[in-house]
């Protein structure tokens, strides 16, 4: 069985609050991307996988290896064909994560009831229960409370992939304030509308402290912008910096001009794994 895996961006992000177990609470707009991952799943003696990427560990604290464990299904070998760069905001080892998890239930035949495969893709980390839905939603708590929205149509995406990496958890230990929620029926009424011309409600309270640490990302930004983008910003934690065009030809100019760092066109629309 071979399944495709998308990344994610997050529209919006904002840190609201720190919670009794450790975890930060947050408001969150996740938006599944065209960029994808592929998984290659067959029946095998034993568990194994293997991946393009050889910076990235196939060992057991990889998540589709715990995924695959945490469903108990017989052993497979798992080949992931990796295009979502590690590290880079976008969700890759999370969406990886849930596409096992969707593969393997129905390889398998196991039919799992979707409560139960939300509670172990959550046990695996806050993005997974996204990836088993897919498109736009509005998530709370620390990302595991969705609801599901319209998606916006005929927005091109330019994704900049530079080199440096964000740890997740070291954003999150520079954070110094909180910002409050803006509702979900806030981002519905912008969803209904002209989604871009909202910017100023779209923001990610993990670039103040991520561009003081990586100055080159806050200028991707101002060259997005420099370059006709009708939004730009910073994905999840970083480092993938997004623009937003309203066109494929603006899209398309723009990265031409992105010599210097690995670019990703992109669209929006794409539904669940």
């Amino acid at each position: 069985m071979r399944v495709r895996s998308y990344a994610k961006i997050n529209w919006s992000l904002r840190i609201t609050g720190k919670r009794s177990d450790g975890f930060h609470d947050l408001e969150t707009l996740f938006q599944s991307v065209s960029l994808h991952d592929e998984l290659t799943f067959e029946r095998a003696s034993r568990l194994a996988l293997t991946c393009t990427d050889p910076s990235i560990s196939t060992g057991e604290s990889n998540l589709v290896v715990r995924a695959a464990r945490a469903l108990g299904v017989a052993p497979v070998a798992i080949h992931l064909d990796k295009r979502i760069p590690a590290g880079g905001g976008l969700g890759g080892g999370s969406s990886n994560a849930a596409a096992t998890l969707l593969a393997l239930d129905q390889m398998f035949g196991l039919g799992t009831p979707r409560d139960r495969l939300l509670a172990i893709a959550l046990s695996l980390g806050s993005d997974v229960p996204f990836f088993l839905l897919g498109g736009t939603a509005y998530g709370t708590g620390r990302g595991e409370v969705l609801t599901p929205l319209p998606t916006p149509a005929g927005i091109a995406l330019l994704l900049l992939l530079p080199e440096e990496r964000v740890a997740t958890a070291e954003a999150f230990r520079a954070i110094r304030s909180y910002s409050p929620p803006i509702g979900v029926d806030r981002y519905r009424a912008m969803l209904a509308g002209d989604f871009l011309a909202h910017c100023g409600d779209l923001v990610n309270d993990f670039e103040e402290p991520v561009f003081a640490r990586m100055p080159k990302l806050r200028e991707l930004k101002e060259r997005l912008y420099a370059e006709n983008a009708a939004w730009a910003g910073m994905s999840g934690s970083g480092s993938t910096v997004v623009g937003a065009f309203r066109s494929v030809r603006e899209r398309d100019a723009a990265a031409d001009r992105f010599g210097d760092v690995r670019v990703e066109r992109a669209s929006v629309g794409t539904s669940s794994l």
